[in-house]
């Protein structure tokens, strides 16, 4: 007995299993012609290759065939009855930027040729000369297609990542920036982020970007207090061949990378002032010079700045150019510290518990009232960057689904016990004896038998004192 493959042929006929099986996964040809037997060889030819095939016989019924399907690639006739299929490829491909457009004619030549080109067409054709091509272009179109909805599939998928509802937090103080920076997104406006470290300052640049006209190009960022000063001008501006030892080429700066796109500056008050001077023209003139050029480059780049320091005492100090911070300024937002908003830490919590549970395929969702109770009484010098980092490490150490007290730093499994919270009384011996073992528990990460040495007793007796007092 004769076995075939998919997408073999039997004999004579053509069996494709996986469009039998699923149909939705065909992709979809549009045939738009006049010439009824030339449209309905062409559907037979393109068929047998697996695709599903509509046809038309004009432009009027050929927009209405792509209001109705899905539609990857239209072959189109050039001389149709109402209207020309080069004009009629740049407005399919003005409403279904995704899709492909090949033009066929009997009559090649080549300004139409140029001319379907600019219109967005992905080939020309004539009919007769290319037949051996159709089917070869088709697949190579095809391929484009499929590329080109993978791309907008991550972008939607970044898109969501990025987005303002992503921001966890509803604090009256969190929102009201949140406020702010919805309004100023879908403007070309330079923005100024205020706040401390690890407030979240990139994570509203990035958001602001999303929200934006120019979210389907770059967002580029630097840290500016990474680098040194001549190192950072390289990187913002680029350098012309021959500017210092070791430019054997152009480089293309960062700025200059992120061209129609979003550029965000983090920590813009470590800035050398002789980079601000340069900064100023680009955010004045749209104009950049890379190191050892004599020749402008013009961009056209958003820029969003965000700072820790008190831009206005740097000023008064000659640290930071004042007409730059008036230009960087036109419209600040300041982000709360965690402490600002404690009534945003049980959200928190849950959040990066359950984030971090999925990353490290544990069931970890949520936390115990106690252990949001204890992380409030916290002060977060390292606002939302370092909770994550507690979180991050208590899901290492938590054997259950829950987050407990049990699994934080032994500092704040302390703090959190109070003056009351337990049955030993702050004043008795024991109680001051538990939180002793804890603090030396600590200082020596773990360590028993050192810390065992350090509080000079025997290592038995500290096993003893560790179970008697419950201490992990």
């Amino acid at each position: 007995m004769q076995k075939c493959l998919p997408n073999v042929r039997c004999g004579a006929v053509f069996i494709n299993f996986t469009a039998l099986l699923y149909p939705a996964l065909m992709k979809k040809v549009l045939i738009i012609d006049d010439e009824v037997k030339l449209r309905e060889l062409l559907a037979r030819i393109i068929g047998l290759e697996g695709y599903e095939v509509l046809e038309a016989g004009d432009c009027k019924s050929g927009l209405k065939r792509l209001e109705q399907a899905e539609i990857d690639v239209v072959l189109c006739d050039v001389k149709l009855p109402d209207g020309n299929g080069v004009e009629l490829a740049q407005q399919i491909k003005a409403k279904y930027p995704l899709l492909e457009v090949i033009l066929l004619t009997a009559y090649g030549n080549i300004p139409d040729s140029v001319q379907a080109m600019k219109n967005g067409a992905f080939d020309y054709l004539t009919k007769g000369d290319d037949n051996n091509r159709i089917i070869p272009l088709l697949s190579r179109a095809m391929e484009k297609v499929e590329l080109a909805k993978q791309v907008q599939h991550l972008q939607r998928q970044l898109g969501k990542r990025y987005a303002f509802e992503s921001i966890v937090g509803k604090s009256k103080s969190l929102q009201a920036a949140i406020e702010l920076a919805k309004k100023v997104a879908p403007t070309d406006t330079t923005v100024l982020l205020t706040g401390e470290t690890g407030t979240g300052k990139e994570v509203f640049a990035q958001a602001i970007h999303h929200a934006s006209k120019r979210a389907a190009k770059p967002f580029l960022a630097i840290n500016c207090g990474a680098f040194s000063a001549s190192l950072l001008e390289s990187e913002l501006f680029g350098y012309k061949a021959g500017a210092f030892t070791g430019a054997n080429k152009d480089h293309k700066g960062l700025l200059e990378e992120a061209h129609h796109g979003t550029f965000f500056l983090d920590e813009i008050g470590e800035m050398p002032t002789e980079l601000q001077v340069k900064l100023l023209r680009v955010l004045e003139s749209g104009e950049l010079l890379r190191v050892g050029d004599t020749k402008p480059i013009q961009v056209n780049v958003r820029i969003i700045a965000a700072t820790n320091r008190d831009l206005a005492k740097e000023i008064e100090g000659g640290r930071f150019r004042s007409d730059l911070f008036y230009r960087l300024s036109v419209f600040q937002i300041h982000i709360p510290a965690l402490r600002e908003r404690l009534e945003d830490m049980d959200l928190l919590c849950n959040h990066f518990a359950k984030t971090f549970g999925l990353k490290m395929a544990k069931r970890i969702h949520s936390c115990t009232a106690q252990y949001v109770a204890a992380l409030k009484q916290h002060s977060f010098p390292g606002n939302i960057r370092e909770l994550k980092n507690i979180i991050e490490r208590s899901t290492i150490l938590e054997d259950g689904e829950i987050l407990s007290v049990e699994s934080l730093p032994l500092e704040l499994q302390i703090r959190s016990e109070g003056p009351q919270s337990t049955e030993m009384s702050t004043f008795s011996l024991a109680s001051a004896e538990r939180i002793q073992i804890q603090k030396v528990l600590q200082h020596t990460q773990g360590n028993k038998t050192e810390a065992a040495r350090l509080l000079q007793i025997a290592l038995t007796t500290l096993y003893r004192k560790l179970e008697e007092y419950k201490i992990v």
